[in-house]
């Protein structure tokens, strides 16, 4: 099987892994299943991210982890016409996927504005200020392509919820009088097709993983895959009660035991 993971509360809570479930991924890869990491989460290069999951115990290799800030270094070289100059306001792995791509970056400060960027980039920023907010929503009133890496207005943290990309988006949208031109992320689903291109794999066939009844719950419907909703990030068993039934995951699980067993079932029914 083609199992599309989430990172931040599924593998992880902030810098702590979440029980067994590192483990659980080595045994699913040892038994033959092909597993991408699929994350919004755009504040580090994807070399951090395999260090980090490394650290952890669980698979890494390559072509397995697909991140937003990657999806968006490529979405925006890809165009016909790449932005001269991209004013970033995010983390410093999404300036250097970005630098990656050939695409020239330049400060959320007087002196970037100064330079005339024809494009911005908004992802989770946590050197965030009102001057580096105020810049960028300067640039996006001038007319600057705005590309938001994602728009989860929160991610888990071993001890709450923080704020996410999707608030800082937000933020720049009200300030900058005008949405983003482009949302790259969850629940777009173009993480998830580059995730099971890159496996040579159908994405449809795929089994979602995610802890976000909105991104990685909706990405997989939108994509026609099969989906596990974890109960240990930032869906609640009643958010998904509420939910209504086209909305809902294929599958629930309260942590890597029940996962575990979920993954047995479906394996014996393909």
């Amino acid at each position: 099987m083609l199992l599309l993971v989430d990172l931040d509360g599924v593998v992880y809570r902030g810098p702590v892994p979440i029980a067994g479930m590192p483990e659980l991924l080595t045994e699913r890869v040892a038994a033959g299943d092909r597993v991408v990491y699929v994350t919004n989460n755009s504040r580090w290069h994807r070399s951090q991210y395999q260090a980090t999951l490394r650290s952890m115990g669980a698979p890494v290799g390559e072509g397995m982890l697909v991140s937003s800030a990657r999806a968006t270094a490529l979405a925006l070289a890809s165009r016909p016409r790449p932005p001269r100059r991209t004013l970033v306001l995010g983390g410093p792995g999404l300036v250097q996927e970005l630098r990656d791509e050939g695409l020239r970056t330049v400060a959320p400060t007087p002196a970037g504005l100064g330079q005339e960027p024809d494009a911005v980039v908004v992802g989770v920023d946590f050197s965030l200020t009102y001057r580096r907010l105020s810049t960028t929503a300067a640039a996006v009133r001038s007319g600057a392509l705005f590309v938001a890496t994602n728009r989860d207005p929160v991610f888990p943290l071993p001890d709450q919820l923080a704020a996410g990309a999707g608030s800082i988006v937000a933020a720049v949208a009200t300030a900058g009088g005008r949405e983003p031109d482009e949302v790259i992320g969850k629940p777009e689903p173009g993480l998830f097709r580059e995730a099971a291109r890159s496996m040579g794999m159908p994405v449809e066939d795929a089994v979602v993983i995610g802890d976000g009844l909105g991104t990685d719950i909706a990405a997989a419907h939108r994509v026609g895959a099969r989906s596990v909703l974890m109960l240990t990030g930032v869906t609640t068993q009643a958010q998904v009660d509420a939910a209504p039934p086209a909305a809902r995951p294929t599958w629930i699980a309260d942590g890597p035991t029940a996962l575990a067993r979920i993954l047995e079932d479906a394996a014996a029914a393909s």
